[in-house]
């Protein structure tokens, strides 16, 4: 088998169930196993420690359980020792390997974020933080060459309750920022976990903290997520949010991933806080604490959000698209002598430097939440009025052209080449200083960003206009120079 065609980025991915048309299982517990121990090998060699102690979690996905068996096989074959989390956030699991009294040499997350039921797939943690795509390929290159190991008819396990002690940590930062036993007293908040591993946070963080929960959804755990996608952008996701804070008359919505690494927001009038949204409410709130800070974004954030994070003091640093990316360049940023305490995905993956530098949707939510209470407590207003001065563009855009080669990459590389040319002869254009993924042009009440996907055989195309109907043209022009090019496919 083709191990290396399992690693997507910094994780393994692959089809872990039947049921949808040409899509092969290509995850199963046998590989499942062989990776386990390859893991647990890694673990060995770089820590010099001979047995060691690995967690493993999982969101809510039904081919959870059969891979989780197959991971702990792997693990006790490679002479490690397993402590089962059982339902868990992404965020959790690396806490497992800082929190005390567990302390585990390394942790595996079974979970394929908002992807199709029938997906899986593993993430990595060491208490250094995730495992990089760069550290994959040694993992990969194991399993390959211990190949399909046999089940094991024994694992000895020890579970262990995760997520009350992770649960207890977010609790007691949220106390501590506020100073009150129950500062979520006398606020309605509700909770759309999207049928994944974010339920918890109703029962064990808002309810303790004082806050009516009444109204909040899909909590219960079912991997084939019948209400909608999991995923904070997902617009059916966020529709369904929206409705239930307005039925509710709630003051605040929360809706989280599958597996809690991302999340999103809805303010009290019923407006979503997602992508600009969200990252300008982070960046409000960590300038308060960080005068002058960098904040690292993505490519495709706005000119508005710009003008928000300098407007408050702060430096905006956009950067490439992928989660990883946008929090190794902050941990880089620091290294070099630059404060930068906050990056952020508009798909809301988020880290802050006094969170390990973990994307983790829960952290960022109790952060907002201090906000939250704080400004409840002081009737100084509501979470809302800290981006209302936001300049949101009139009409944003996003196509993804299919490229139909074989060497998707080396094709976009020409395309993108091209376009260079064409923005150079354009007379109101100009290719944006400080850029670091693709090709963006400012023009004319807007920007242009067309760029290469990250893994698959797209390329995605962002527009902004501060104008109606002015991404819509330049979403024309655009498409009128690329159709030139046979191998991309609109």
């Amino acid at each position: 088998m083709n191990w290396s065609s399992l690693q997507n980025g910094s994780d393994i991915r692959g089809v872990a169930l039947e049921g949808v048309a040409d899509e092969p299982v290509t995850l199963t517990p046998d590989i499942a196993r062989t990776l386990g121990w390859a893991f647990a090998d890694w673990i060995k060699e770089e820590s010099g420690i001979s047995q060691p102690r690995i967690s493993i979690g999982h969101d809510s996905r039904c081919s959870a359980s059969s891979l989780k068996q197959g991971v702990a096989e792997g693990i006790e074959l490679s002479d490690g020792s397993v402590g089962d989390c059982g339902l868990a956030s992404t965020p959790a699991m690396f806490m497992s390997t800082v929190f005390e009294p567990h302390a585990y040499e390394g942790a595996i997350m079974l979970t394929a974020s908002h992807l199709p039921f029938n997906r899986n797939g593993l993430k990595f943690f060491t208490r250094a933080g995730g495992l990089d795509k760069k550290d994959l390929p040694s993992i990969l290159k194991r399993a390959e060459q211990k190949g399909l190991l046999e089940a094991q008819l024994l694992v000895r396990t020890e579970t262990t309750e995760l997520m009350p002690d992770y649960s207890a940590h977010l609790v007691s930062i949220i106390r501590a920022g506020t100073g009150m036993e129950k500062p979520l007293d006398g606020l309605h908040i509700i909770v759309d976990a999207g049928n994944g591993a974010g339920g918890f946070f109703v029962e064990q963080i808002l309810q303790p903290l004082g806050a009516d929960t009444t109204g909040s959804q899909f909590l219960e755990p079912d991997g084939m997520f019948p209400n909608h996608i999991p995923n904070p952008e997902d617009a059916a996701a966020m529709s369904a949010m929206v409705e239930a804070v307005r039925q509710q008359k709630a003051d605040f919505g929360i809706i989280f991933d599958t597996d809690v690494d991302r999340a999103g927001a809805v303010d009290k009038k019923g407006n979503p806080i997602n992508r600009n949204r969200f990252i300008a409410l982070m960046a409000a709130i960590v300038l308060e604490e960080h005068p002058g800070t960098t904040v690292v974004t993505d490519s495709v954030t706005s000119s508005g959000l710009k003008q928000w994070i300098e407007s408050l003091g702060g430096i905006h640093h956009r950067f490439k698209r992928g989660y990883r990316n946008v929090i190794n360049e902050s941990i880089r940023l620091n290294e070099s002598g630059v404060s930068s305490e906050l990056a952020l995905e508009t798909s809301g993956h988020g880290a802050l430097k006094e969170n390990y530098f973990l994307d983790d949707g829960a952290y960022q939510i109790a952060k907002i939440l201090v906000k939250l209470a704080q400004l409840h407590h002081t009737q100084a207003g509501t979470i809302d009025t800290l981006i209302e001065s936001l300049q949101e563009p009139a009409e944003a855009l996003e196509i993804r052209p299919k490229i139909k080669v074989a060497d998707f990459s080396a094709y976009a590389d020409q395309v993108l080449e091209a376009f260079v040319d064409y923005v150079e002869a354009q007379e109101d254009w100009e290719r944006t200083p400080d850029n670091f993924e693709g090709v963006h042009v400012t023009v004319p009440n807007g920007w242009i960003l067309v760029r290469k996907s990250l893994h698959d055989p797209q390329m995605p195309i962002n527009i902004e206009s501060n104008l109606e109907g002015g991404a819509t043209a330049l979403k024309q022009q655009v498409v009128a120079f690329l159709a030139a090019f046979d191998a991309l496919e609109f």
